[in-house]
């Protein structure tokens, strides 16, 4: 098939609209391009949308057929069906950049209780933190997604790369699906490009990464992050031993999953759940930023401190520079979870009747037993070793690849002039610039979690997502791509929203 990236395009980092042509391959002129298509996209087009910019300007380049796609597999598989709550704040909402209605009141007035709006008002000394329900997000983000015309600007395919152009602006390359163009590549040429395509990937622990390629057993040791359905239907079936590993959000969630079920059926399933670090207390640097812990947990009600998202340490991180900035991240980051009463009844029944069992240490080797189950090799920090055999086990512990794992953000490292922050992500400007990337009056922008180690440390939430939103249209806007956002367009187009009219 003709129009493909030729040696030439390849291994020049600044292309001529000639070569481009050269090489066969069809440009598409559109003033603003993203890329990846998930919930970073969603939340930029959204402000740039209720800016004024018309959904002519704007093209998605994506994968995926709607927004919420992949985050809504994500949530499934890792045991977030849609009516469980997921780890947000009730403002925090994607599909509405005001906040207001928050989720909490929009389920209040739904089923007419006031229970949401007392727990907001009491969270979190008298009540867990409130979030919302799954569903509830997904159903909210689809409503806004027809109303500004989401569809209209999608255009599918895999981008494979993103190059600066001679003379301003960059050439971003989509492949197309199969059947879909006369040319294996198409090429957008813009002024902007904004990079929201989430993680690189996902790493297993050594340990089972090794274990699943040495003996090709995909179907034992499972990722929290892949479907594995078939363990708790398993459990479901007779008497069985899992080992969990991890201590977070997802390690949390997949117990509650065996615990319920251990309830809800009666089943003898025993859990041996292996933290690696294993908090006994409050723990954490100074006085101001400890945080609560206890039976291997480390809780905090969301990601990070509340204040980085708009408080004393959004403030401090703005200043922060290299080695200080990491140190700053490094003081507040670490594995942890909400502390849910529910959950902590059930880990607390299962140490009181032996079916629950918590334990620190380092696992050395996975090996297959003679009955072809799993012998985990542990040894813990006292040095002494010990072997739990079980069914299954599931990697819990979120491991992400290195952002150079991707190709989009290898060949941006390579070409564009980008380089890493002080934690080994993309720098990027206060204003989501990424950092050595400029071309002529055109400028690329990254959001999401590759962006981690930046100026703002929330990047990878809904209210961090839309931060960057805000920061990225801002710049825009002082660069005469769009309109500043005013408090009557603002209220305007609020009431717009409201009433689901287009923007």
């Amino acid at each position: 098939m003709r129009g493909d990236l030729s040696p030439r395009l390849l291994s020049t980092s600044e292309w001529t609209d000639e070569m481009v042509a050269a090489a066969g391959i069809p440009i598409n002129d559109v003033p603003f391009v993203t890329v990846g298509g998930g919930i970073g996209s969603f939340v930029t087009v959204d402000y740039l949308r209720i800016y004024g910019v018309p959904a002519g300007h704007l093209r998605v380049l994506s994968n995926i057929d709607r927004p919420w796609d992949t985050y809504q597999y994500l949530t499934k598989v890792s045991q977030i069906p849609e009516p469980e709550r997921i780890r947000s704040d009730s403002s925090s909402r994607p599909d509405n950049i005001w906040g207001f209605p928050s989720y909490a009141l929009e389920e209040a007035w739904r089923e007419k209780s006031l229970k949401h709006l007392f727990q907001v008002a009491t969270e979190p000394v008298f009540a867990d933190y409130w979030t919302p329900r799954a569903g509830t997000v997904f159903r909210n983000l689809e409503r806004e997604h027809d109303r500004i015309g989401w569809p209209q600007m999608l255009v599918k395919g895999q981008i494979r790369m993103v190059r600066r152009r001679a003379g301003g602006g960059y050439f971003t390359i989509l492949t197309p699906p199969e059947g879909a163009s006369a040319t294996k590549r198409v090429a957008f040429r813009s002024r902007f490009v904004h990079l929201a395509i989430g993680y690189p990937g996902l790493k297993f622990l050594p340990d089972l990464q090794e274990f699943r390629e040495r003996h090709g057993d995909f179907h034992h040791v499972v990722n929290a992050y892949e479907p594995h359905e078939h363990v708790y239907e398993f459990l479901k079936s007779r008497p069985g031993v899992v080992v969990v590993r991890g201590g977070g959000i997802v390690a949390s969630r997949v117990l509650q999953r065996l615990m319920d079920d251990r309830e809800k059926h009666g089943l003898q399933t025993q859990i041996v759940h292996i933290f690696r670090t294993f908090v006994t207390g409050s723990h954490g640097p100074g006085i101001w930023m400890r945080r609560r812990g206890g039976d291997g947990w480390a809780y905090q009600g969301f990601n990070y401190p509340k204040s980085v998202w708009g408080g004393q340490l959004k403030a401090e991180m703005r200043k922060l520079e290299g080695a200080d900035r990491a140190k700053k991240y490094k003081d507040m980051g670490g594995t942890n979870t909400p502390k849910r009463r529910r959950w902590q009844r059930q880990m607390r029944e299962g140490r009181q009747h032996n079916w629950y069992h918590p334990m620190q240490g380092l696992v050395d080797k996975v090996l297959p037993s003679e009955d072809g189950r799993l012998v985990t090799h542990l040894h813990s920090n006292d040095g002494r070793q010990a072997q739990y055999t079980s069914d299954y086990i599931i990697d819990c512990t979120g491991l992400e690849a290195d952002i150079a794992e991707h190709r989009i953000y290898a060949d941006l490292l390579e070409h564009t002039g980008a380089y890493r922050n002080p934690v080994g992500r993309l720098e990027v400007e206060r204003h989501f610039e990424v950092k050595g990337t400029a071309s002529g009056d055109g400028a690329l922008y990254a959001s999401g979690a590759a962006t981690l180690g930046g100026y703002f440390p929330g990047v990878d939430t809904f209210l961090g997502l839309q931060i960057a939103a805000q920061e990225i249209a801002d710049d825009l806007a002082r660069r005469g791509f769009c309109r500043r956002l005013g408090p009557m367009r603002s209220t305007s187009q609020w009431f717009k929203w409201a009433l689901n009219k287009g923007v």
